[in-house]
């Protein structure tokens, strides 16, 4: 093989070499999980509580108001979303426990929205800080064998059993903001909220990629979050329960 051919074959190969370099740092498509607000609270160094009404019984409202009520006290908000779904009054829509007290009763009925895309489900904690997330049906049963301290009520339930709501569709048109609840296999609360609208599908698939056996969404377009170790500070909004984790 002569000099020539032996420099061209050479340089074919180095200029193949480069190529694939070229291709292979070519910047990726976007990370998904840039779409999700997301914050894992660990229940046996922090205080989670859901919140509805002041000492006035006057509903808290806003992720706001909830600040400055518990600035008041001595608190400092860490997180906060909007906790479920809410009829007129800003009450709560289905079952509400606080503190040990039932507020309003389990929903087991039929209707239209979300809400009663069956099955829907419960989000709750235990007086002993265990976190849980179940179907409606499975809530009643467990409320007769333990105490719980704090619950609410949503639906439809996002992840069961690890496996997807089977009402949902991939390339689902039916985009919102929206936010949910979970448990990672850790015990920890996956709390998360879209930062752009998305569909149900890839909302739970999210909370399924996560490792949530089990997850509970809690409203759409209305869904606000506060958390300012992220720079995400929504104050707004006309809200019902709001679920919030604090310190002192």
């Amino acid at each position: 093989m002569n000099v020539r051919i032996l420099r061209l074959l050479l340089a074919g190969l180095l200029l193949g070499i480069a190529g694939g370099a070229f291709f292979m740092a070519r910047p990726q498509p976007r990370d998904p999980v840039g779409r999700f607000l997301s914050y894992r609270v660990d229940l046996s160094r922090q205080h989670l509580r859901l919140f509805w009404l002041d000492e006035q019984r006057r509903p808290l409202r806003s992720l706001g108001r909830l600040r400055r009520w518990l600035a008041d006290r001595g608190d400092t908000l860490e997180f906060a979303m909007n906790g479920g779904m809410f009829r007129p009054g800003n009450a709560p829509l289905g079952l509400y426990i606080e503190n040990g007290r039932l507020i309003t009763p389990l929903d087991t009925g039929a209707g239209a929205g979300n809400f009663y895309l069956k099955p829907n489900g419960v989000f709750y904690l235990t007086p002993d800080n265990q976190a849980g997330v179940c179907r409606t049906a499975d809530f009643a049963r467990l409320l007769r064998q333990r105490s719980v301290r704090y619950a609410t009520q949503s639906g439809p339930m996002l992840v069961l059993d690890g496996q997807l709501h089977p009402a949902f569709r991939a390339g689902s048109a039916n985009r919102q903001i929206r936010n949910g609840v979970g448990v990672l296999p850790d015990g920890r609360v996956l709390c998360v909220l879209s930062r752009e609208p998305v569909n149900f599908y890839d909302f739970a698939r999210y909370f399924q990629q996560q490792g949530c056996r089990n997850a509970l969404y809690l409203d759409g377009f209305v869904s606000r979050a506060y958390l300012p170790a992220q720079g995400w500070t929504q104050t707004d909004g006309d809200l019902g329960v709001l679920v919030g984790v604090t310190s002192r």
